[in-house]
């Protein structure tokens, strides 16, 4: 190109590159608004997170004038986290760590990022330049910053951390798997939806919007990373799991019981309440519900069968052996520090492998055709003696309206005895 061709194509592409910066911003400021929602919540966790990084010499609290821990447990103790200036000097110092760390790695070079690369710079460029878009001698830097900042931007500043703690997963293994996992629930559009309803309802309908969507991602990312094999191959995993994902979401709230129901529901109401549109309202309103569908994608393709079939008897237990209400009484547990955090994690995985294992097992009885009652009447028949075990034990915990790590052990372990494997 001539100098003139060039400033030409320059002066036509601003308008474009104005578009690009401003949704950058954009998201920056909704990873600060969801990080301050969170604030106290999560003060134990940015706690141990700048300590981390001051312990590493990535970080001097002092320059940055951050509390020490003494000011964060006052503030905590005063119903207080870290304030929004605070919370945006974390977020940059996460975001500059993790891109020094998976620089080093193998990820930018995924032949699924091409499309994020291509993307990052304008149309106009794209359509001409394509081949010089490829190899472009920063391209791999400018891969890892676009990895970062979807991470982070959608998963949260203390994301990446959070489960690095709790897996003991590399940050490459934590990036990919999350680029996999937002792509298979394809909250992109999610995302976009809830972002046009700027200034159509209230902003915290907005941030609590893009918190269940938050949530979503970060436990199919959790799951992947305990459930298939490492490294991951994210266009693999999307194809094998994102027809079948949508075939369940698309079917609720009709297969849902008990407190998954009334969950959906309520989430249902408010949203439409506060103006969401409909089919958005019911998409949020299904995010938690969603989540399953990994394990039940699992069981299906190992059961040969149906995953709307499979999704019914998954829900259905749920509701009889009151799984839904353990797993919130495990969320609600403390993580003031990295060992109760582990710990929490690990019940509520264990959790998920024995409803995903007991739904294999249901599934085996009856016969073709079985409505999830009659496969549930069949199995409890085989299974009577354990099950009114069980059960006795499990009423006593939920009676006893006292939810911590010892209780909650019982009760997970005494589910994991309904399987036939451990009889």
């Amino acid at each position: 190109m001539t100098v003139k061709q060039r400033n030409k194509l320059l002066a036509e592409m601003t308008d474009e590159v104005g578009h690009l910066v401003l949704r950058n911003n954009y998201a920056q400021n909704v990873v600060l608004a969801n990080a301050v929602a969170q604030a106290l919540s999560m003060v134990d966790v940015h706690a141990r997170m700048i300590n981390r990084l001051e312990g590493n010499g990535q970080l001097d609290r002092a320059i940055e004038f951050l509390p020490t821990d003494r000011q964060i447990k006052e503030r905590a103790a005063g119903g207080r986290g870290l304030s929004q200036p605070e919370l945006s000097v974390l977020l940059a110092y996460t975001k500059i760590t993790l891109a020094d760390e998976l620089l080093a790695t193998e990820l930018p070079d995924d032949p699924y990022f091409r499309t994020a690369l291509h993307e990052y710079f304008p149309s106009a460029l794209r359509a001409r330049f394509a081949e010089a878009i490829d190899q472009h001698p920063l391209r791999r830097e400018i891969i890892t910053t676009l990895i970062v900042n979807d991470t982070i931007n959608r998963g949260g500043c203390t994301f990446a951390f959070r489960l690095r703690e709790e897996t003991g997963a590399t940050m490459e293994e934590i990036a990919r798997t999350h680029a996999a996992a937002r792509a298979v629930f394809g909250l992109e559009r999610i995302w976009s939806d809830v972002e046009g309803l700027d200034n159509a309802v209230p902003a915290r309908v907005q941030t609590k919007m893009r918190l269940h969507t938050r949530r979503l991602v970060e436990r199919a990312t959790r799951w992947m990373l305990n459930n298939r094999r490492q490294p991951l191959d994210i266009q693999g995993t999307i194809e094998f799991f994102q027809s079948r994902v949508d075939q369940v979401w698309d079917s609720l709230p009709k297969p849902l019981r008990g407190e998954d129901l009334t969950w959906f529901e309520g989430v249902h109401r408010e949203l439409a309440e506060a103006g969401v549109p409909e089919e958005l309202a019911l998409r949020i309103a299904g995010l938690s519900s969603a989540f399953p569908t990994l394990d039940i994608v699992g069981v299906a393709d190992r059961s040969g069968s149906e995953v709307t079939d499979v999704a019914e008897l998954y829900y259905d237990l749920a509701d009889r052996l009151q799984i839904t209400h353990l797993l919130d009484r495990i969320i609600e547990l403390p993580r003031d520090d990295r060992w109760s955090s582990m710990a929490r994690a690990a019940i509520r995985e264990d959790l998920f492998a024995a409803h995903s294992a007991l739904t294999a097992d249901i599934l085996s009885c009856g016969t073709e055709g079985s409505t999830p009652e009659e496969r549930y009447a069949a199995w409890a028949e085989l299974n009577s003696t354990l099950l009114s075990r069980a059960k006795t034990t499990l009423d006593d915990i939920r009676g006893s309206d006292n939810y911590e790590l010892s209780s909650l052990s019982v009760a997970m372990r005494v589910i994991r005895t309904l399987l036939r494997t451990g009889v």
